[in-house]
């Protein structure tokens, strides 16, 4: 893009075919650096014309805005952040939200603007998406991910325990000058930044936006680079989670009463009923081959006493929690990491379970039946059952089990996923597995056959 005469900037932050005519204004002091020297991190800092106006405008407005955006969440980044606008699109109700997006900004850009137009405002969480415009002016991936260590190193100088939802670079397209192979190596370099803070939680954004060829669809993102309002219903529905787990973003959960004839095997306000039981020799073999499958694979919990959470919120490793009503398998520092929990409860004979799950994209978890596992995921992603019709991603899902002999009929929103699932006859427990991703599991109940 050109620059205009006399203080107007022509910004196409959005699309090729969407601009908006911006003046120039603000404070000397938000002035883009005419150089690098003395600047923090690597890589590009962009300095179009239009991009210096554009920073000094939206950075001057925002700095009159410091007082009433207090305790905000900020979304932080480029122009798809800044085109989600003002109030996000009114995605996220009851959420105190600061957008601070500036189309076309790199890592290295909003690196150097952390302090005026995030730490002041001392937020209460932090949404990051950024990256995709250093790939256009070719930064390497390692630049780019030594800039977001940076960018992360700052939050936490910040406030330690100050919650990061680190979301992963959208797809595009090589005709963008974003490629996918590149994409995806900044993405798993992200990952690998995140592991072990467990304060800054990654969010699979690229593979339920991705085609088969690695590049962005058309139907979600017009000129493969900034999402529609479907994309951005889409992410809003992949972030609401995680927000709500984080008790950033207000809940209204109505009250449930089981049908006649079932029991709750979760009160919806703490672990009681359920806990860690002795790791079996079956599972430490599994974890064996797991291992060595993947030599850089996280330790498996092996536990030799069994534990139980009667009157906890959260599990003693902090992977089980109970938010709003709900129980919510967390994401691992790790990244990846395998843990069951149990009902104290065994069950004989013949029963019906029901559940309702909620999965981020590409999350992984399971439920036990007296030993053997049903996975329950974010089917259409991580699989196995990716051709069903009525699964509802990033929405609610009901499970169903019932139980007869041997055998049990599994289904989802009333869709066979395992007509005939093998279940020992001896009286066993109930579990729900995490592997990776957030799961989130409510109404959880069950009715015997002899009720």
């Amino acid at each position: 893009m050109k620059s205009l005469t006399l203080a107007l900037l022509l910004v196409c932050g959005l699309s090729a075919d969407s601009c908006t005519v911006v003046r120039a204004a603000g404070p000397a002091q938000f002035t883009l650096p005419d150089t690098d020297d003395g600047l923090p991190g690597t890589g590009t800092i962009r300095r179009y014309e239009w991009f210096k106006n554009l920073w000094q405008q939206r950075r001057a407005n925002w700095a009159v805005k410091v007082a009433q955006d207090q305790g905000a969440v900020v979304f932080l980044g480029d122009s798809i952040i800044q085109g989600w606008g003002d109030d996000l699109g009114g995605d996220f109700p009851g959420m105190k939200s600061a957008n601070r997006g500036i189309s076309g900004d790199t890592t290295r850009g909003v690196l150097i603007r952390m302090d005026d137009d995030v730490l002041a405002l001392k937020p209460a969480g932090v949404v990051l998406l950024i990256g995709t415009n250093d790939l256009e002016e070719g930064d390497e991936p390692e630049i780019v991910a030594a800039n977001m260590k940076l960018i992360l190193a700052k939050l936490r100088e910040h406030r330690a325990d100050l919650s990061v939802i680190l979301c992963k670079v959208f797809p595009s397209s090589e005709s963008k000058k974003r490629p996918a192979p590149r994409i995806k190596q900044i993405n798993s370099l992200y990952e690998s930044l995140a592991k072990g803070d467990p304060h800054t939680l990654v969010l699979e954004t690229w593979l339920p936006f991705a085609n088969e060829h690695g590049d962005a669809r058309p139907e979600e993102f017009p000129d493969l680079l900034h999402p529609n309002r479907a994309g951005y219903a889409k992410w809003a529905g992949a972030l609401r989670p995680l927000l709500e787990t984080l008790e950033l973003l207000p809940v209204a959960e109505a009250d449930f009463q089981p049908e006649p004839g079932f029991v709750s095997l979760f009160n919806g306000r703490d672990l009681t009923g359920w806990g860690y039981r002795v790791t079996p020799e079956s599972d430490k073999q599994a974890a064996a081959n797991w291992r060595k499958n993947d030599p850089n694979a996280p330790p498996w919990p092996f536990r030799d006493q069994p534990v139980h959470f009667d009157g906890a919120t959260a599990s003693d490793d902090g992977r089980y929690r109970v938010r709003n009503g709900r129980l919510v398998v967390a994401i691992p520092p790790e990244g990846r990491k395998i843990q069951q929990l149990y009902t104290r409860r065994e069950f004989a004979g013949d029963f019906v379970l029901k559940l309702e799950f909620r999965a981020t994209p590409n999350a992984d978890s399971g439920v036990f039946l007296r030993g053997p596992q049903l996975q329950c995921r974010d089917y259409l992603l991580a699989g196995p059952y990716k051709q069903l019709q009525k699964y509802r991603p990033l929405d609610w899902n009901e499970m169903e089990v019932s139980v007869s002999g041997g055998t049990a009929r599994c289904t989802v929103n009333g869709e066979v996923i395992e007509a005939e699932f093998k279940v020992p006859p001896a009286p066993g427990p109930i579990g729900l597995e995490g592997d990776r991703g957030q799961m989130e599991y409510r109404r959880i109940r069950v009715k015997m056959s002899d009720n």
